[in-house]
């Protein structure tokens, strides 16, 4: 069972986007929710930049999304960091975990691990090919985490106890890809633990990634914040909100009309009466809690 870090003096969140594409209302919302949760527990709310895949990248996003969130009336604390300038981190986090014997390089190809594995929570299940070592004449392309079997459980501040076994669900997952670029997981572990997050409030989408941090939290040594995981925005359809479903960018010209979207989607629809974004600020700092936001998908439709 993860043990989340209690609140330290001063809370501290953060907001990570991926300059994958401009801001658009999921993004908004989780930068409301969890700017929103920070000021009202009189913590710090940092601001990183997660982009660590080049090939995904918009080229000019990363600026255009701060300029969005100042336009918005965000302000966050300390200077921005961009994952991207902390690889050597990274790489000292792998080298510690190898040393340690709790990752190994793996020679596996997508399609032999496809043809030996099992349907899983998130494609297929590595099935440790290479757990015991490199098969005879084979050269390592990634790094895995070696997952010790067992439930990893954690309470979520909207979703309640959640229990998953990762090897069983996911297996050893990747921490350095084969092209060599760091993984997602292994980069935000690192990174909350070097920033002091204490708190972290982000959407739903990323709930079933939350028990494989706290494997690797636990494996690194590092403390377990909390997390609240925000209701995802979805289509009619019921598909989610991205870049990748072509959700609209969120216009800095409408800055008021955007935040009182975003406060209506987390359950909190300000007074008519609050109109300009210094009054929808102070309404929605004097009246958040999180316990009204809803832990289901919000249906966003069109016009």
């Amino acid at each position: 069972m993860s043990c989340p870090m209690p609140f330290a003096q001063p809370y501290r969140g953060r907001f990570a986007p991926s300059p994958t594409g401009l801001l658009h209302a999921g993004s908004l919302t989780t930068a409301v929710g969890s700017y929103l949760q920070a000021r009202t527990q009189g913590g710090e709310w940092l601001l990183r930049m997660e982009d660590l895949d080049p090939p995904r990248e918009m080229p000019g996003a990363s600026a255009a999304i701060l300029r969005t969130l100042e336009a918005l009336g965000f302000a966050w604390d300390g200077p921005v960091v961009y994952q991207s300038q902390r690889l050597d981190a990274y790489q000292q986090a792998l080298d510690h975990l190898v040393a340690q014997q709790r990752a190994y390089p793996c020679a596996c190809t997508r399609r032999e691990i496809a043809l030996a594995g099992q349907a899983g929570l998130d494609g297929v299940v590595y099935p440790g090919t290479c757990r015991a070592g490199l098969p005879a004449g084979r050269t390592g392309r990634a790094w895995r985490l070696r997952v010790p079997a067992g439930l990893t459980r954690v309470v979520d501040g909207l979703h309640g106890p959640i229990e998953q076994d990762v090897l069983a669900c996911v297996g050893d997952y990747v921490l350095k890809r084969a092209d060599g670029l760091f993984a997602y997981q292994l980069a935000v572990v690192v990174d909350d633990a070097w920033q002091g997050v204490n708190a972290v409030v982000r959407g739903a989408d990323l709930l079933d990634s939350t028990t494989r941090q706290i494997v690797l939290q636990q494996a690194l040594g590092v403390a377990t914040p909390s997390y609240v995981h925000l209701p995802v925005l979805v289509n009619a359809a019921g598909e989610k909100l991205s870049k990748q479903t072509l959700a609209p960018a969120i216009r800095p010209d409408a800055a008021a009309a955007e935040l009182r979207l975003a406060l209506t989607r987390l359950g909190h629809p300000p007074p008519a009466d609050c109109g300009g974004l210094a009054e929808l600020w102070a309404w929605a700092l004097a009246h958040w809690q999180v316990s009204r936001v809803s832990a289901a998908p919000v249906v966003v439709r069109e016009g």
